[in-house]
């Protein structure tokens, strides 16, 4: 007889891994156990159910038709257990323990590390674990309790509260054009040094608004390409050239005068999609103390609109 009273949340988390995963091995290393007693939880959980929840073979292990069904269950189910117990935890406590932040490197360089002193200071009990990478992060997999991304939030599952939002400024300093004159429209580029930025997916293209609908893919032939976005800074500071960079980068520089911004009326871009700078939290809709008072923290710092901007 099936018994679903005997599936407990372990179960569930380890279900919920392997089909992210498809694979017993992948799910055994990261908890630190054996695939086979993966495995065996796996039968035991389809046996309660009474249904065959993956297909296995030795290339994959592919998720049926009522794996996928369980699949949306258990995700609610272990989200309403940890809103359950953040809530009865947040009664009783003050935030402390580890909070673990991923970010991209730059973004977490100038906006990020700078501020957590502040936070630790507020917040003593408290200890902050900070990696940074351009890499793509799966929320549902990575060990990541608040995640700073950029650009759209194509998971539906996931929650976020959004910081602010990037913009794009095509800049150079003021020696370089009086040197080398202003350009006025982007086919004038081709005239210019442009530093370009180079990352996982190849060379930023650059891109300019023709009219109000269409975006304009401007050709450059770059004096300067690089993968790290500080050297190109740096470079254009030094009068080399120009660049294409967001606002939480050179918005600092464009207010002190620095940096020169061009073409605005052609809304210089490297992405055409929404770009929000958010907080994501994956796994619950109301997110650990630690979580809510980490994100309202750098809301409060970054302000509204954020201190980087540009004021035109």
């Amino acid at each position: 007889m099936n018994d679903a009273n005997s599936i407990n949340i372990r179960a569930l988390k380890f279900f919920i891994d392997v089909y992210e995963n498809k694979s017993f091995s992948i799910v055994a290393r990261r908890e630190g156990v054996s695939p086979s007693m993966i495995s065996r939880v796996i039968q035991q959980l389809e046996a309660s159910l009474g249904q065959q929840l993956f297909y296995r073979n030795t290339r994959a292990i592919i998720p049926t038709e009522a794996g996928r069904i369980f699949n949306d269950y258990a995700r609610s189910m272990t989200e309403q257990l940890n809103e359950v117990r953040n809530e009865l935890q947040d009664r009783a406590t003050e935030p402390k323990g580890l909070i673990r932040i991923n970010a991209p490197v730059f973004f977490g360089q100038k906006h990020i590390a700078p501020w957590l002193a502040g936070f630790l200071t507020q917040y003593p009990k408290v200890q902050v674990e900070l990696i940074q990478t351009d890499d793509f992060i799966n929320p549902h997999i990575d060990a990541a309790d608040v995640i700073f991304r950029i650009g759209s939030l194509a998971d539906s599952t996931l929650h976020a509260r959004v910081l602010g939002v990037q913009s794009y400024h095509l800049a150079a300093s003021p020696a370089y054009l009086i040197k080398h004159g202003t350009p006025e429209k982007p086919s004038d580029l081709t005239r210019h040094h442009c530093l370009v930025y180079s990352g996982y997916s190849g060379q930023n293209r650059w891109l300019f608004k023709s009219n109000a609908t269409t975006w304009l893919h401007q050709a450059v032939t770059p004096t300067l390409v690089s993968n790290n976005a500080e050297s190109l800074l740096i470079s254009a500071l030094n009068d080399g050239g120009l660049v294409l960079f967001p606002n939480w980068l050179i918005g600092k520089h464009l207010n002190n005068g620095t940096l020169v911004s061009l073409l605005s009326d052609y809304q210089p871009t490297i992405k055409t999609g929404p770009q929000n700078i958010t907080a994501i939290y994956p796994n619950a809709r109301r997110p650990p103390l630690n979580v809510r008072v980490l994100i309202d923290y750098f809301i409060k710092v970054y302000g509204t609109p954020a201190y980087w901007e540009y004021q035109t």
